[in-house]
């Protein structure tokens, strides 16, 4: 039976006894709200759906972000990004409700704040994803059963479309003029591998068999091995650099920043605009597809985890594919 009783000027405290259940307790602003809350409560006890939401009722977004933080999220390969992400939220006025009483409509009205003030529909997304994996950790492993992830309720932001930015005709040769001899390796590597930034800044001797010719990234971005074929170029170029091994194991004498400053710098020289470093693992994945190597070799090769991510990355250009058809 549920009783409910005046707190003060402007608090209503419910309290449910129910035999078989713990008892249930919560204090509201207006008697309206108490009241809806224990016929909620008692419907579902005597459904025998009730699950306690107490737990939820009494943890902030905050506090649930910082467990987040120290259980899930330190343990994730992306943890320095998303502790930004996380330090964000909790400065947002949200961090201070409790869990279960935020709804899908406070999510849906960050998502248009964030979206108007001009943050991309990417960045919103990943924000959300945040939440929305909190919410199930919260829901799955921290006794939170009753708890609903509101993120789910929401439409989230398209995401944007992939980018198409190839190299036009003598864009390559004006960007290897233009290069450091350095530089210069490392971006005809790239157009050969389609290598991330990041696969070619860690990339060391130990993973180099140029007998098999092959280079073997332990972990991926998706966190998976992948095993790179190397074309008569790419082998090339590394066996340029067999006399030029640095001590630290390194194939590049050049960091992971200064492959973007130094690229972003070669297309200024070259008088080329719109040119991003990982416009190359497209060119490069495009340029596959036309090679003639199929989907499945090409995913092998790229190391795109879905067949949706490979054709965002995949931009034939309608003129060869005519040329192909004559």
């Amino acid at each position: 039976m549920a009783s409910i009783r005046k707190r003060g000027d402007y608090q209503w405290e419910v309290r449910i006894r129910r035999r078989g259940h713990p008892v249930q307790s919560k204090t509201f602003n207006t008697k309206i709200d108490a009241e809806a809350w224990s016929r909620q409560v008692e419907g579902e006890m005597d459904r025998g759906v009730f699950i306690s939401r107490k737990e939820a009722e009494n943890t902030t977004l905050s506090e649930a972000l910082d467990r987040y933080e120290r259980e899930v999220s330190s343990t994730k390969k992306g943890y320095l990004q998303e502790k930004k992400r996380i330090r964000a939220w909790k400065s947002h006025p949200l961090a201070k409700r409790f869990l279960a009483s935020i709804q899908g409509k406070d999510f849906a009205l960050y998502r248009d704040e964030r979206i108007k003030s001009g943050s991309s529909a990417n960045t919103v997304r990943l924000d959300l994803a945040v939440i929305s994996h909190l919410f199930e950790i919260a829901r799955k492993e921290w006794g939170m059963e009753g708890l609903h992830n509101p993120v789910k309720s929401i439409r989230m932001p398209s995401p944007p479309p992939g980018r198409d930015r190839r190299l036009q005709p003598g864009e390559q040769e004006k960007l290897l003029e233009s290069s450091s001899a350095e530089m210069n390796h490392v971006i005809r590597f790239a157009l050969e591998t389609a290598m991330r930034r990041g696969e070619l800044a860690g990339m060391t001797w130990e993973m180099v068999d140029l007998r098999k010719r092959t280079v073997t990234i332990p972990e991926t971005k998706n966190g998976q091995k992948r095993i790179v074929p190397l074309s008569s170029v790419a082998v090339a170029i590394l066996s340029e650099r067999l006399n030029t091994r640095r001590i630290d194991g390194k194939v590049w004498n050049i960091g992971l920043d200064a492959i973007s400053q130094d690229f972003a710098k070669a297309c200024q020289k070259a008088g080329i605009s719109g040119l991003h470093f990982h416009d190359l693992r497209h060119e490069a994945t495009s340029r596959l597809f036309e090679k003639g190597f199929d989907t499945m070799e090409v995913k092998t090769i790229t190391g795109h985890k879905t067949l949706q991510m490979l054709a965002r990355y995949t931009h034939l250009r309608a003129e060869d594919l005519a040329e192909r058809l004559k």
